[in-house]
Protein backbone atom coordinates (compact mmCIF):
# COMPACT_ATOMS: atom_id res chain seq x y z
CA UNK A 1 0.00 0.00 0.00
CA UNK A 2 1.34 3.41 -0.92
CA UNK A 3 1.92 5.88 1.90
CA UNK A 4 0.89 9.52 1.72
CA UNK A 5 3.66 11.89 0.72
CA UNK A 6 5.07 14.16 3.43
CA UNK A 7 3.65 17.66 3.49
CA UNK A 8 5.61 20.26 1.60
CA UNK A 9 6.43 23.66 3.19
CA UNK A 10 3.70 25.16 1.05
CA UNK A 11 1.13 22.79 2.51
CA UNK A 12 2.32 23.49 6.04
CA UNK A 13 1.78 27.19 5.52
CA UNK A 14 -1.79 26.53 4.49
CA UNK A 15 -2.78 24.46 7.49
CA UNK A 16 -5.54 26.86 8.45
CA UNK A 17 -7.15 26.45 5.05
CA UNK A 18 -6.85 22.65 5.01
CA UNK A 19 -8.04 22.30 8.62
CA UNK A 20 -11.58 22.73 7.34
CA UNK A 21 -11.03 20.46 4.35
CA UNK A 22 -9.76 17.57 6.45
CA UNK A 23 -13.06 16.95 8.24
CA UNK A 24 -16.35 15.25 7.41
CA UNK A 25 -17.60 12.21 5.60
CA UNK A 26 -20.68 11.09 3.71
CA UNK A 27 -21.53 8.07 1.58
CA UNK A 28 -24.64 6.75 -0.15
CA UNK A 29 -25.16 3.18 -1.40
CA UNK A 30 -27.57 2.24 -4.19
CA UNK A 31 -28.33 -1.47 -4.65
CA UNK A 32 -28.85 -3.08 -8.05
CA UNK A 33 -28.46 -6.57 -9.49
CA UNK A 34 -25.98 -8.08 -11.92
CA UNK A 35 -25.65 -11.62 -13.21
CA UNK A 36 -22.29 -11.33 -14.99
CA UNK A 37 -19.55 -13.67 -13.93
CA UNK A 38 -15.95 -12.90 -13.12
CA UNK A 39 -13.50 -12.91 -16.01
CA UNK A 40 -10.41 -14.96 -15.45
CA UNK A 41 -7.09 -13.14 -15.63
CA UNK A 42 -4.34 -15.41 -16.96
CA UNK A 43 -0.64 -14.78 -17.25
CA UNK A 44 2.06 -16.97 -18.72
CA UNK A 45 4.68 -17.71 -16.07
CA UNK A 46 8.27 -17.66 -17.27
CA UNK A 47 11.22 -18.53 -15.05
CA UNK A 48 11.62 -19.58 -11.44
CA UNK A 49 11.38 -16.05 -10.06
CA UNK A 50 7.95 -15.46 -11.55
CA UNK A 51 6.87 -18.92 -10.41
CA UNK A 52 7.92 -18.17 -6.84
CA UNK A 53 6.08 -14.85 -6.96
CA UNK A 54 2.98 -16.59 -8.26
CA UNK A 55 3.09 -19.24 -5.52
CA UNK A 56 3.59 -16.60 -2.83
CA UNK A 57 0.73 -14.52 -4.22
CA UNK A 58 -1.63 -17.49 -4.47
CA UNK A 59 -0.71 -18.64 -0.95
CA UNK A 60 -1.44 -15.18 0.43
CA UNK A 61 -4.74 -15.11 -1.45
CA UNK A 62 -5.74 -18.54 -0.16
CA UNK A 63 -4.99 -17.55 3.44
CA UNK A 64 -7.11 -14.43 3.06
CA UNK A 65 -9.95 -16.39 1.48
CA UNK A 66 -9.89 -18.90 4.34
CA UNK A 67 -10.57 -16.05 6.77
CA UNK A 68 -13.32 -14.72 4.51
CA UNK A 69 -14.98 -18.13 4.23
CA UNK A 70 -15.28 -18.30 7.99
CA UNK A 71 -17.61 -15.31 7.71
CA UNK A 72 -19.60 -15.99 4.54
CA UNK A 73 -18.58 -19.44 3.21
CA UNK A 74 -17.41 -20.57 -0.22
CA UNK A 75 -20.59 -19.43 -1.96
CA UNK A 76 -20.29 -16.01 -0.32
CA UNK A 77 -16.69 -15.64 -1.48
CA UNK A 78 -17.72 -16.68 -4.99
CA UNK A 79 -20.43 -14.01 -5.02
CA UNK A 80 -17.89 -11.45 -3.83
CA UNK A 81 -15.42 -12.40 -6.58
CA UNK A 82 -18.14 -12.01 -9.21
CA UNK A 83 -19.33 -8.62 -7.97
CA UNK A 84 -18.66 -5.33 -9.74
CA UNK A 85 -18.80 -2.11 -7.73
CA UNK A 86 -18.94 1.42 -9.07
CA UNK A 87 -17.70 4.34 -6.95
CA UNK A 88 -18.80 7.86 -7.74
CA UNK A 89 -16.08 10.33 -6.65
CA UNK A 90 -12.71 9.18 -5.31
CA UNK A 91 -12.97 11.07 -2.04
CA UNK A 92 -11.31 9.89 1.17
CA UNK A 93 -14.53 8.14 2.15
CA UNK A 94 -14.91 6.57 -1.29
CA UNK A 95 -11.39 5.14 -1.43
CA UNK A 96 -11.72 3.81 2.14
CA UNK A 97 -14.86 1.96 1.05
CA UNK A 98 -13.09 0.43 -1.94
CA UNK A 99 -10.07 -0.47 0.20
CA UNK A 100 -12.29 -2.60 2.44
CA UNK A 101 -13.76 -4.30 -0.64
CA UNK A 102 -10.54 -4.83 -2.58
CA UNK A 103 -8.75 -6.51 0.33
CA UNK A 104 -11.27 -9.41 0.71
CA UNK A 105 -11.22 -9.90 -3.07
CA UNK A 106 -14.10 -8.19 -4.82
CA UNK A 107 -14.25 -8.99 -8.52
CA UNK A 108 -13.87 -5.54 -10.06
CA UNK A 109 -14.44 -1.87 -9.39
CA UNK A 110 -14.82 1.26 -11.48
CA UNK A 111 -14.29 4.82 -10.26
CA UNK A 112 -16.25 7.63 -11.89
CA UNK A 113 -14.70 11.02 -11.15
CA UNK A 114 -14.03 13.95 -13.45
CA UNK A 115 -11.99 15.99 -10.98
CA UNK A 116 -8.24 16.54 -10.78
CA UNK A 117 -6.21 15.84 -7.64
CA UNK A 118 -5.73 18.93 -5.50
CA UNK A 119 -3.46 19.59 -2.55
CA UNK A 120 -6.51 19.40 -0.33
CA UNK A 121 -7.20 15.85 -1.64
CA UNK A 122 -3.63 14.77 -0.91
CA UNK A 123 -3.95 16.05 2.64
CA UNK A 124 -6.93 13.86 3.53
CA UNK A 125 -6.92 10.92 1.08
CA UNK A 126 -4.55 8.06 1.91
CA UNK A 127 -4.79 6.76 -1.67
CA UNK A 128 -3.48 9.90 -3.32
CA UNK A 129 0.20 10.89 -3.13
CA UNK A 130 2.14 14.04 -3.90
CA UNK A 131 3.02 12.91 -7.45
CA UNK A 132 -0.67 12.69 -8.36
CA UNK A 133 -1.36 16.42 -7.94
CA UNK A 134 -3.24 17.89 -10.94
CA UNK A 135 -3.73 14.39 -12.40
CA UNK A 136 -7.01 12.55 -12.85
CA UNK A 137 -8.28 11.71 -9.35
CA UNK A 138 -10.05 8.60 -10.63
CA UNK A 139 -6.91 7.29 -12.32
CA UNK A 140 -4.57 8.02 -9.39
CA UNK A 141 -6.85 6.35 -6.84
CA UNK A 142 -7.41 3.33 -9.08
CA UNK A 143 -3.69 2.72 -9.48
CA UNK A 144 -2.98 2.75 -5.74
CA UNK A 145 -6.04 0.68 -4.84
CA UNK A 146 -5.01 -2.04 -7.29
CA UNK A 147 -1.73 -2.44 -5.40
CA UNK A 148 -3.71 -3.88 -2.48
CA UNK A 149 -4.85 -7.00 -4.36
CA UNK A 150 -3.50 -8.06 -7.79
CA UNK A 151 -6.48 -10.39 -8.30
CA UNK A 152 -8.94 -7.49 -8.40
CA UNK A 153 -9.66 -5.66 -11.64
CA UNK A 154 -9.94 -1.90 -11.58
CA UNK A 155 -11.02 0.73 -14.09
CA UNK A 156 -11.88 4.42 -14.06
CA UNK A 157 -13.96 6.93 -16.00
CA UNK A 158 -12.54 10.45 -16.06
CA UNK A 159 -15.92 12.17 -16.40
CA UNK A 160 -18.33 13.93 -14.10
CA UNK A 161 -21.42 12.02 -13.06
CA UNK A 162 -23.64 14.54 -14.90
CA UNK A 163 -21.70 14.13 -18.14
CA UNK A 164 -21.66 10.34 -17.85
CA UNK A 165 -25.41 10.11 -17.29
CA UNK A 166 -26.02 12.33 -20.29
CA UNK A 167 -23.78 10.26 -22.57
CA UNK A 168 -24.55 6.79 -21.16
CA UNK A 169 -27.85 6.68 -19.22
CA UNK A 170 -27.61 2.89 -18.73
CA UNK A 171 -24.00 2.91 -17.53
CA UNK A 172 -24.79 1.96 -13.92
CA UNK A 173 -26.95 -1.03 -14.88
CA UNK A 174 -23.76 -3.06 -15.32
CA UNK A 175 -22.84 -3.01 -11.64
CA UNK A 176 -23.80 -5.05 -8.62
CA UNK A 177 -23.61 -2.07 -6.27
CA UNK A 178 -23.22 1.65 -6.91
CA UNK A 179 -21.67 3.81 -4.18
CA UNK A 180 -21.94 7.58 -4.27
CA UNK A 181 -19.78 9.86 -2.13
CA UNK A 182 -19.68 13.66 -1.92
CA UNK A 183 -22.88 13.91 -3.94
CA UNK A 184 -24.13 16.74 -1.75
CA UNK A 185 -22.22 17.46 1.46
CA UNK A 186 -19.74 16.07 4.00
CA UNK A 187 -19.21 17.78 7.26
CA UNK A 188 -16.66 17.74 10.06
CA UNK A 189 -16.89 15.15 12.75
CA UNK A 190 -20.15 13.74 11.37
CA UNK A 191 -20.34 10.63 9.21
CA UNK A 192 -23.47 9.78 7.22
CA UNK A 193 -24.45 6.59 5.41
CA UNK A 194 -27.70 6.09 3.47
CA UNK A 195 -28.60 2.78 1.79
CA UNK A 196 -31.18 2.76 -0.99
CA UNK A 197 -32.67 -0.44 -2.42
CA UNK A 198 -36.05 -1.76 -3.52
CA UNK A 199 -36.06 -5.22 -1.95
CA UNK A 200 -33.39 -7.39 -0.40
CA UNK A 201 -33.79 -11.04 0.60
CA UNK A 202 -31.47 -12.91 2.95
CA UNK A 203 -31.25 -16.67 3.42
CA UNK A 204 -28.28 -16.82 5.79
CA UNK A 205 -28.85 -14.22 8.49
CA UNK A 206 -26.36 -15.80 10.95
CA UNK A 207 -28.41 -15.13 14.10
CA UNK A 208 -26.44 -14.78 17.32
CA UNK A 209 -28.70 -17.18 19.20
CA UNK A 210 -30.23 -19.76 16.93
CA UNK A 211 -32.95 -21.97 18.42
CA UNK A 212 -32.35 -25.68 17.82
CA UNK A 213 -34.81 -27.50 15.57
CA UNK A 214 -35.12 -30.81 17.45
CA UNK A 215 -38.86 -31.64 17.13
CA UNK A 216 -38.99 -33.40 20.52
CA UNK A 217 -42.61 -32.31 20.92
CA UNK A 218 -43.64 -33.67 17.48
CA UNK A 219 -41.04 -36.33 16.61
CA UNK A 220 -41.02 -37.57 13.02
CA UNK A 221 -41.41 -41.32 12.60
CA UNK A 222 -37.73 -42.18 12.09
CA UNK A 223 -36.74 -40.24 15.22
CA UNK A 224 -39.49 -41.84 17.29
CA UNK A 225 -38.54 -45.34 16.14
CA UNK A 226 -34.85 -44.67 16.84
CA UNK A 227 -35.48 -43.46 20.40
CA UNK A 228 -38.10 -46.11 21.21
CA UNK A 229 -35.57 -48.80 20.30
CA UNK A 230 -33.34 -47.72 23.21
CA UNK A 231 -34.24 -49.03 26.66
CA UNK A 232 -32.40 -46.96 29.27
CA UNK A 233 -33.22 -49.31 32.16
CA UNK A 234 -31.52 -52.26 30.47
CA UNK A 235 -28.23 -50.48 29.73
CA UNK A 236 -25.06 -51.03 31.73
CA UNK A 237 -23.61 -48.03 33.52
CA UNK A 238 -20.98 -47.30 30.87
CA UNK A 239 -23.56 -47.29 28.09
CA UNK A 240 -26.13 -45.52 30.26
CA UNK A 241 -23.69 -42.64 30.83
CA UNK A 242 -23.06 -42.19 27.11
CA UNK A 243 -26.58 -42.03 25.73
CA UNK A 244 -27.13 -38.69 23.88
CA UNK A 245 -29.05 -36.32 26.14
CA UNK A 246 -31.71 -35.73 23.46
CA UNK A 247 -32.81 -39.32 23.88
CA UNK A 248 -32.91 -38.95 27.67
CA UNK A 249 -34.83 -35.71 27.41
CA UNK A 250 -37.37 -37.15 24.98
CA UNK A 251 -38.09 -40.20 27.11
CA UNK A 252 -38.62 -38.22 30.30
CA UNK A 253 -40.63 -35.60 28.41
CA UNK A 254 -43.03 -38.34 27.33
CA UNK A 255 -43.39 -39.46 30.94
CA UNK A 256 -44.07 -35.91 32.08
CA UNK A 257 -46.64 -35.32 29.34
CA UNK A 258 -48.49 -38.52 30.26
CA UNK A 259 -48.79 -37.18 33.80
CA UNK A 260 -49.89 -33.70 32.61
CA UNK A 261 -52.61 -34.25 30.00
CA UNK A 262 -50.16 -34.31 27.09
CA UNK A 263 -49.10 -30.67 27.27
CA UNK A 264 -45.54 -29.32 27.20
CA UNK A 265 -43.91 -27.75 30.28
CA UNK A 266 -44.02 -23.97 29.86
CA UNK A 267 -43.77 -22.33 33.28
CA UNK A 268 -40.71 -22.41 35.51
CA UNK A 269 -42.54 -24.66 37.97
CA UNK A 270 -43.47 -27.15 35.25
CA UNK A 271 -39.96 -27.23 33.84
CA UNK A 272 -38.53 -27.71 37.32
CA UNK A 273 -40.80 -30.70 37.84
CA UNK A 274 -39.43 -32.20 34.61
CA UNK A 275 -35.87 -31.64 35.84
CA UNK A 276 -36.74 -33.38 39.09
CA UNK A 277 -38.09 -36.32 37.12
CA UNK A 278 -34.81 -36.63 35.22
CA UNK A 279 -32.72 -36.34 38.40
CA UNK A 280 -34.69 -39.11 40.10
CA UNK A 281 -33.22 -41.70 37.78
CA UNK A 282 -29.72 -40.87 38.94
CA UNK A 283 -30.32 -41.96 42.58
CA UNK A 284 -28.11 -44.85 43.58
CA UNK A 285 -25.63 -44.45 40.72
CA UNK A 286 -21.91 -44.30 41.62
CA UNK A 287 -21.51 -40.77 40.30
CA UNK A 288 -23.59 -38.15 38.48
CA UNK A 289 -23.85 -38.80 34.78
CA UNK A 290 -22.84 -35.90 32.54
CA UNK A 291 -25.36 -36.73 29.85
CA UNK A 292 -28.20 -36.50 32.38
CA UNK A 293 -26.85 -33.15 33.58
CA UNK A 294 -26.89 -31.96 29.96
CA UNK A 295 -30.49 -33.12 29.62
CA UNK A 296 -31.45 -31.15 32.74
CA UNK A 297 -29.78 -28.01 31.40
CA UNK A 298 -31.40 -28.47 27.98
CA UNK A 299 -34.94 -28.34 29.40
CA UNK A 300 -34.92 -24.55 29.00
CA UNK A 301 -34.00 -24.40 25.30
CA UNK A 302 -34.54 -27.84 23.77
CA UNK A 303 -38.22 -28.19 24.66
CA UNK A 304 -40.55 -25.82 22.88
CA UNK A 305 -43.56 -25.97 20.59
CA UNK A 306 -42.55 -26.52 16.98
CA UNK A 307 -44.33 -23.81 15.00
CA UNK A 308 -43.69 -21.64 11.95
CA UNK A 309 -42.23 -18.37 13.33
CA UNK A 310 -44.36 -15.28 12.79
CA UNK A 311 -41.81 -13.52 10.56
CA UNK A 312 -41.63 -16.62 8.35
CA UNK A 313 -45.45 -16.74 8.14
CA UNK A 314 -45.34 -13.16 6.87
CA UNK A 315 -42.86 -14.15 4.17
CA UNK A 316 -44.91 -17.18 3.11
CA UNK A 317 -48.07 -15.04 3.02
CA UNK A 318 -46.37 -12.24 1.09
CA UNK A 319 -47.90 -11.25 -2.23
CA UNK A 320 -44.59 -12.00 -3.99
CA UNK A 321 -44.70 -15.55 -2.62
CA UNK A 322 -48.34 -16.34 -3.34
CA UNK A 323 -48.58 -14.83 -6.83
CA UNK A 324 -45.45 -15.81 -8.75
CA UNK A 325 -44.68 -14.43 -12.20
CA UNK A 326 -42.10 -15.18 -14.87
CA UNK A 327 -40.00 -12.38 -13.36
CA UNK A 328 -40.10 -13.68 -9.79
CA UNK A 329 -36.74 -14.02 -8.08
CA UNK A 330 -35.50 -17.46 -7.13
CA UNK A 331 -35.96 -16.58 -3.44
CA UNK A 332 -39.71 -16.21 -3.88
CA UNK A 333 -39.98 -19.36 -5.99
CA UNK A 334 -38.22 -21.33 -3.24
CA UNK A 335 -40.45 -19.66 -0.65
CA UNK A 336 -43.57 -20.70 -2.59
CA UNK A 337 -42.24 -24.26 -2.85
CA UNK A 338 -41.68 -24.28 0.90
CA UNK A 339 -45.15 -22.86 1.52
CA UNK A 340 -46.64 -25.71 -0.52
CA UNK A 341 -44.50 -28.19 1.43
CA UNK A 342 -45.75 -26.83 4.76
CA UNK A 343 -49.36 -27.19 3.59
CA UNK A 344 -48.82 -30.78 2.40
CA UNK A 345 -45.88 -33.07 3.22
CA UNK A 346 -44.72 -30.95 6.12
CA UNK A 347 -48.11 -31.18 7.85
CA UNK A 348 -47.86 -27.60 9.05
CA UNK A 349 -44.13 -27.60 9.83
CA UNK A 350 -41.10 -26.17 8.05
CA UNK A 351 -38.43 -28.46 6.56
CA UNK A 352 -36.18 -29.92 9.24
CA UNK A 353 -32.84 -28.17 9.70
CA UNK A 354 -31.05 -31.48 10.17
CA UNK A 355 -28.39 -30.58 12.73
CA UNK A 356 -28.07 -31.40 16.41
CA UNK A 357 -25.92 -29.74 19.10
CA UNK A 358 -22.74 -31.24 20.54
CA UNK A 359 -23.23 -33.49 23.54
CA UNK A 360 -21.56 -36.09 25.74
CA UNK A 361 -22.21 -39.42 24.05
CA UNK A 362 -20.60 -42.50 22.60
CA UNK A 363 -19.44 -41.66 19.08
CA UNK A 364 -21.49 -44.36 17.38
CA UNK A 365 -24.68 -43.37 19.23
CA UNK A 366 -24.18 -39.67 18.46
CA UNK A 367 -23.54 -40.33 14.76
CA UNK A 368 -26.58 -42.62 14.57
CA UNK A 369 -28.81 -39.90 16.06
CA UNK A 370 -27.23 -37.27 13.83
CA UNK A 371 -27.91 -39.45 10.79
CA UNK A 372 -31.58 -39.71 11.73
CA UNK A 373 -31.93 -35.92 11.65
CA UNK A 374 -29.83 -35.63 8.50
CA UNK A 375 -31.91 -38.21 6.62
CA UNK A 376 -35.17 -36.49 7.48
CA UNK A 377 -33.77 -33.07 6.50
CA UNK A 378 -32.67 -34.52 3.14
CA UNK A 379 -36.14 -35.96 2.54
CA UNK A 380 -37.76 -32.62 3.32
CA UNK A 381 -35.34 -30.73 1.07
CA UNK A 382 -35.95 -33.16 -1.78
CA UNK A 383 -39.69 -32.65 -1.47
CA UNK A 384 -39.29 -28.88 -1.56
CA UNK A 385 -36.89 -29.15 -4.52
CA UNK A 386 -39.42 -31.19 -6.52
CA UNK A 387 -42.05 -28.54 -5.86
CA UNK A 388 -39.63 -25.78 -6.89
CA UNK A 389 -38.91 -27.56 -10.18
CA UNK A 390 -42.64 -27.83 -10.84
CA UNK A 391 -43.04 -24.11 -10.24
CA UNK A 392 -40.17 -23.30 -12.60
CA UNK A 393 -41.81 -25.41 -15.28
CA UNK A 394 -45.13 -23.62 -14.78
CA UNK A 395 -43.38 -20.23 -15.01
CA UNK A 396 -41.45 -21.24 -18.16
CA UNK A 397 -38.16 -20.60 -16.41
CA UNK A 398 -35.01 -22.72 -16.82
CA UNK A 399 -34.82 -25.56 -14.31
CA UNK A 400 -31.17 -24.86 -13.50
CA UNK A 401 -31.71 -21.41 -11.95
CA UNK A 402 -32.51 -23.22 -8.68
CA UNK A 403 -30.18 -26.10 -7.90
CA UNK A 404 -30.64 -28.79 -5.27
CA UNK A 405 -27.78 -27.20 -3.34
CA UNK A 406 -29.65 -23.89 -3.33
CA UNK A 407 -32.77 -25.58 -1.99
CA UNK A 408 -30.89 -27.45 0.75
CA UNK A 409 -29.36 -24.17 1.92
CA UNK A 410 -32.79 -22.50 1.84
CA UNK A 411 -34.38 -25.30 3.88
CA UNK A 412 -31.49 -25.39 6.34
CA UNK A 413 -32.11 -21.74 7.17
CA UNK A 414 -35.89 -21.84 6.80
CA UNK A 415 -36.49 -20.36 10.27
CA UNK A 416 -34.06 -17.46 9.72
CA UNK A 417 -35.13 -16.04 6.35
CA UNK A 418 -35.32 -12.27 6.13
CA UNK A 419 -36.93 -9.86 3.67
CA UNK A 420 -36.51 -6.10 3.88
CA UNK A 421 -37.91 -3.47 1.56
CA UNK A 422 -36.24 -0.10 1.27
CA UNK A 423 -37.35 3.43 0.54
CA UNK A 424 -36.02 5.94 -1.94
CA UNK A 425 -34.26 9.16 -1.03
CA UNK A 426 -36.95 11.08 -2.90
CA UNK A 427 -39.58 9.61 -0.57
CA UNK A 428 -37.44 10.59 2.39
CA UNK A 429 -37.50 14.21 1.25
CA UNK A 430 -41.29 14.23 1.03
CA UNK A 431 -42.72 16.38 3.83
CA UNK A 432 -45.90 14.32 3.92
CA UNK A 433 -44.24 11.10 5.07
CA UNK A 434 -44.79 9.88 8.67
CA UNK A 435 -41.05 10.28 9.32
CA UNK A 436 -41.58 13.92 10.15
CA UNK A 437 -43.46 13.00 13.33
CA UNK A 438 -40.67 10.64 14.38
CA UNK A 439 -38.07 13.35 13.78
CA UNK A 440 -40.01 15.82 15.90
CA UNK A 441 -40.25 13.30 18.74
CA UNK A 442 -36.52 12.57 18.69
CA UNK A 443 -35.56 16.24 18.56
CA UNK A 444 -37.17 16.72 21.96
CA UNK A 445 -33.95 15.24 23.31
CA UNK A 446 -31.31 17.93 22.67
CA UNK A 447 -28.53 15.31 22.73
CA UNK A 448 -30.15 13.10 20.08
CA UNK A 449 -28.01 12.20 17.08
CA UNK A 450 -31.02 13.17 14.97
CA UNK A 451 -29.82 16.76 15.23
CA UNK A 452 -27.00 15.93 12.81
CA UNK A 453 -29.52 14.64 10.29
CA UNK A 454 -31.38 17.95 10.57
CA UNK A 455 -28.10 19.82 10.05
CA UNK A 456 -27.30 17.84 6.91
CA UNK A 457 -30.77 18.48 5.53
CA UNK A 458 -30.27 22.14 6.36
CA UNK A 459 -27.02 22.10 4.39
CA UNK A 460 -28.93 20.64 1.42
CA UNK A 461 -31.33 23.56 1.62
CA UNK A 462 -28.43 26.01 1.96
CA UNK A 463 -26.67 24.63 -1.12
CA UNK A 464 -29.84 24.69 -3.24
CA UNK A 465 -30.35 28.38 -2.41
CA UNK A 466 -26.76 29.71 -2.49
CA UNK A 467 -24.93 27.17 -4.67
CA UNK A 468 -22.18 26.83 -2.08
CA UNK A 469 -21.70 25.12 1.25
CA UNK A 470 -21.92 26.99 4.56
CA UNK A 471 -18.46 27.98 5.79
CA UNK A 472 -16.76 26.94 2.56
CA UNK A 473 -14.98 30.30 2.31
CA UNK A 474 -13.11 31.88 5.22
CA UNK A 475 -14.61 35.35 4.83
CA UNK A 476 -18.17 33.98 4.71
CA UNK A 477 -18.26 31.88 7.89
CA UNK A 478 -20.14 34.42 10.04
CA UNK A 479 -22.72 35.39 7.37
CA UNK A 480 -23.22 31.70 6.56
CA UNK A 481 -24.09 30.98 10.19
CA UNK A 482 -27.06 33.35 9.90
CA UNK A 483 -28.10 31.88 6.54
CA UNK A 484 -27.82 28.27 7.70
CA UNK A 485 -29.78 28.99 10.86
CA UNK A 486 -32.56 30.44 8.71
CA UNK A 487 -32.52 27.36 6.43
CA UNK A 488 -32.72 24.98 9.40
CA UNK A 489 -35.51 27.00 11.05
CA UNK A 490 -37.53 27.00 7.84
CA UNK A 491 -37.01 23.26 7.46
CA UNK A 492 -38.13 22.54 11.03
CA UNK A 493 -41.17 24.74 10.57
CA UNK A 494 -42.18 22.76 7.48
CA UNK A 495 -41.86 19.56 9.51
CA UNK A 496 -44.01 20.97 12.28
CA UNK A 497 -41.09 21.03 14.75
CA UNK A 498 -40.07 23.79 17.12
CA UNK A 499 -36.76 25.69 16.84
CA UNK A 500 -33.47 24.21 18.03
CA UNK A 501 -32.65 24.66 21.69
CA UNK A 502 -29.15 25.97 20.88
CA UNK A 503 -27.13 27.14 17.88
CA UNK A 504 -23.93 25.22 18.68
CA UNK A 505 -24.51 22.71 15.90
CA UNK A 506 -25.05 25.43 13.31
CA UNK A 507 -21.76 27.08 14.31
CA UNK A 508 -19.93 23.72 14.14
CA UNK A 509 -21.24 22.95 10.65
CA UNK A 510 -20.14 26.35 9.34
CA UNK A 511 -16.76 26.02 11.04
CA UNK A 512 -16.15 22.70 9.27
CA UNK A 513 -17.00 24.11 5.85
CA UNK A 514 -17.69 20.90 3.86
CA UNK A 515 -14.40 19.39 5.01
CA UNK A 516 -13.38 15.72 5.28
CA UNK A 517 -11.49 14.15 8.16
CA UNK A 518 -9.66 10.96 7.25
CA UNK A 519 -10.40 9.14 10.51
CA UNK A 520 -14.13 9.71 10.00
CA UNK A 521 -13.82 8.69 6.36
CA UNK A 522 -12.09 5.45 7.40
CA UNK A 523 -14.84 4.63 9.91
CA UNK A 524 -17.69 5.33 7.49
CA UNK A 525 -15.78 3.54 4.73
CA UNK A 526 -15.54 0.41 6.86
CA UNK A 527 -19.25 0.56 7.76
CA UNK A 528 -20.27 1.06 4.13
CA UNK A 529 -18.04 -1.78 2.90
CA UNK A 530 -19.54 -4.09 5.50
CA UNK A 531 -23.06 -3.31 4.28
CA UNK A 532 -22.02 -3.72 0.65
CA UNK A 533 -20.64 -7.19 1.38
CA UNK A 534 -23.93 -8.09 3.06
CA UNK A 535 -25.80 -7.17 -0.12
CA UNK A 536 -23.35 -8.93 -2.43
CA UNK A 537 -23.21 -12.19 -0.46
CA UNK A 538 -26.88 -11.94 0.56
CA UNK A 539 -25.87 -12.89 4.08
CA UNK A 540 -26.45 -11.11 7.40
CA UNK A 541 -29.22 -8.56 7.89
CA UNK A 542 -28.33 -5.21 6.29
CA UNK A 543 -28.72 -1.76 7.76
CA UNK A 544 -32.06 -0.20 6.94
CA UNK A 545 -31.45 2.51 6.01
CA UNK A 546 -29.50 5.42 7.60
CA UNK A 547 -26.49 5.52 9.89
CA UNK A 548 -25.11 8.69 11.47
CA UNK A 549 -21.75 8.75 13.23
CA UNK A 550 -20.81 11.41 15.76
CA UNK A 551 -17.00 11.33 15.90
CA UNK A 552 -16.90 13.78 18.80
CA UNK A 553 -18.63 11.36 21.17
CA UNK A 554 -17.89 8.19 19.13
CA UNK A 555 -21.60 7.38 19.04
CA UNK A 556 -23.59 5.93 16.16
CA UNK A 557 -27.33 5.86 15.57
CA UNK A 558 -29.50 4.21 12.92
CA UNK A 559 -32.75 5.58 11.54
CA UNK A 560 -35.36 4.41 9.05
CA UNK A 561 -36.60 7.05 6.61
Amino acid sequence: MASPAPKSPELTDKNKKYDRQLRGSKAEIVWSCDEDGKEENTKEINGDEELREKIARETKKEMGEIDNRKLWGDHGQTALEQAKVCLINATATGTEILKSLVLPGIGAFTIVDGKKVTEEDIGCNFFLDGDSCNKSRAQAATQLLLELNPDVRGDYVDESIEQLLENSPDFFNNFTVVVGTALTESYGFVGYLRIQFIEHTVIETHPDNQISDLRLDVPFSELKNHIDAINLSSLEYKDHAHVPYLIILYKYLQQWRQQNEGRLPKTYKEKESLRTLIRTDENGLPEPEENFEEAIKAVNYAISSTVVPQHIKEILDDECCINLTSKSKSFWIMAKAMRDFVDNEGEGFLPLRGSIPDMTAETSRYIALQQVYHNQASKDAEAVFRRAQQLLHQLNQPSDIITETDLKLFCKHATDLHVVRGTSVSDEYDFKTPNMQNIAAMLENPESTMIYYVMLRGVDRFYSEYNTYPGEFDDQVEPDIVKLKACVSKLLSEWGCGPLAKDDYVHEVCRCGAAELHSVAAFIGGCAAQEIIKFITQQYKPLNNTLIYDAITSNTATFVF
